[in-house]
């Protein structure tokens, strides 16, 4: 048998238990589950559905290491809780050294599935290009972030400033957009959409919609789309 390329009711009910059960000693004793239903599928998954992100854009990677690990960094949070009770996946930019870069992303979480792309707390400088081209293009990235196939499918998500940002005009007509930290679009999915075979599909119309938002987001930053 291969690795198996689907999610699955197992791999939901993996992640529930392993949210009543975060610790090390019952994840060692679970670990085959655990690689037979969440890492196995997700590593397969994506091997499958990298035709269909190169589709979308070639200058995103899928594999191996765009699934994140099961392992929270606790070093820094009261939460010692040692697990993530989700599977996430993202498809970095070929010349992304961080998350902070452009990138499409796939969450998978009980009763919480999501599916989004943009650039998740970019850092300040990379933030500031983001505004200055909102700035300097407002027409583009009106065309880019309210396309109506875009805006059928997809909603922004993330942090804002309560007041526009220092260094741009409050008066700006976009200042609303330029307020977000987080540049970022997405859909929650069901569960069942997620245990679906027609997940990759439903990936692959997904990131497209938002196609010319992350035009946009790679020209701000100076990376290829």
């Amino acid at each position: 048998m291969g690795t198996p390329t689907r999610f699955t009711k197992e791999t939901l009910a993996f992640l529930r238990r392993l949210a009543r059960n975060n610790d090390r000693s019952w994840f060692d004793a679970n670990r085959s589950r655990y690689e037979a239903d969440v890492r196995d599928p997700a590593l397969g998954f994506i091997e499958e559905f990298a035709p269909r992100l190169a589709r979308v854009s070639t200058h995103f990677h899928a594999g191996p290491r765009s699934l994140f690990r099961i392992n929270r960094d606790t070093r820094f949070s009261s939460d010692k809780r040692p697990y993530k009770t989700h599977v996430g996946i993202h498809f970095r930019h070929d010349m992304a050294k961080d998350v902070h870069a452009p990138g499409y992303y796939l969450h998978v979480e009980p009763g919480a599935c999501y599916a989004g792309l943009g650039i998740w707390r970019p850092d300040a400088a990379t933030l500031r290009k983001v505004r200055e081209a909102i700035v300097g293009d407002p027409v583009g990235w009106k065309k880019a972030s309210g396309g109506r196939r875009l805006t059928a499918l997809l909603s922004p998500d993330g942090e804002r400033l309560s007041r526009p940002p220092r260094g741009f005009d409050p008066a700006h007509p976009l200042t609303e957009d330029l307020k977000w930290k987080d540049f970022v679009v997405g859909r929650d999915l069901s569960d069942h959409q997620v245990t679906s075979p027609e997940l990759p599909g439903e990936l692959e119309r997904s990131f497209a919609a938002g196609t010319s938002y992350m035009a946009f987001l790679c020209k701000a930053v100076g990376v290829p789309f």
